[in-house]
């Protein structure tokens, strides 16, 4: 016969480890609402978009600036996007070409039209200002899963709503960042806030977006990006208007040629 308290024991040792076959690690629950926001921000196929850049000093002083963003969707891979500068004079015709991609190296490629030339953009180079803003070119590239390790690190409210903070590490070690942590409002999964942390761990930059709206029923974007620096005290603002999607973008409208021929 067995005794009550060896029954009691098995069933014990029994749901710890049902508990543990089912339990989520911090990085599978990282990774997994990494992917979930991946998967919303999908089908948009292509879209245009107008935008000012408001640089600022650490005086408080402005500059500003008008530009376009032209953007494709590649299912099997990153996407592709075209930024043109139309504003102040001295910069008119500036435009980075910028394909990501899943695995690797992403190609990036900046005219200037004042020395007639294309210039490629390395690597090791990505990690550098975007035409003297916050943005490093690294930022301007679609955030796609596959380039960062994932872990939870806690759920929060942040201004209101809900939201999980996951920590991201880059994979490419030509990365200005050793780390970012991310807020996730647990609704839309949209991408509140990121902190990046430096190659030296400490904190860089902070990227706030704000003033979403729905489009296609199903894709949320922005009104406004503003990335601080917190070691030299300078900010940039990227304020968004007339998102069009579905224009009929193709591959065509993203070469060097397209890129050179923007104005």
């Amino acid at each position: 016969m067995i005794r009550k308290n060896n029954v009691l024991s098995l069933c014990l040792v029994c749901i710890v480890f049902a508990t543990m076959a089912s339990a989520e690690t911090a990085d599978e629950k990282g990774l997994a609402i990494a992917i979930e926001a991946d998967l919303r921000d999908q089908g948009w196929i292509d879209s245009k978009v107008e935008m000012q850049m408001i640089l600022r000093n650490a005086k408080g002083n402005e500059s500003k600036r008008q530009l376009r963003l032209r953007s494709l969707e590649v299912p099997e891979d990153g996407d592709k996007s075209l930024t043109i500068f139309d504003t102040p004079r001295d910069i008119k015709g500036t435009g980075l070409l910028t394909f990501s991609h899943k695995q690797g190296d992403d190609d990036q490629w900046l005219n200037l039209p004042a020395l007639k030339r294309v210039k490629r953009i390395a690597s090791k180079n990505k990690s550098g200002p975007f035409v003297g803003s916050e943005f490093a070119f690294e930022d301007l590239s679609s955030q796609e899963v596959e380039k960062y390790t994932y872990q939870w690190l806690r759920d929060e409210n942040y201004e209101g709503q809900d939201a999980y903070v996951i920590e991201r590490r880059p994979i490419d070690r030509n990365s200005g960042y050793t780390r970012q942590e991310v807020w996730i409002d647990k609704d839309h999964y949209r991408l509140l806030k990121v902190d990046y942390y430096d190659r030296k761990q400490s904190l860089l930059k902070t990227l706030k977006s704000s003033g979403f709206k729905l489009y296609l029923g199903k894709i949320w974007r922005p009104a406004k990006m503003s990335m601080y620096n917190h070691q030299s005290r300078k900010s940039t603002d990227l304020l968004w208007r007339e998102y069009r999607f579905n224009t009929g973008l193709t591959e065509k409208d993203f070469t060097r040629n397209s890129l050179q021929r923007a104005r």
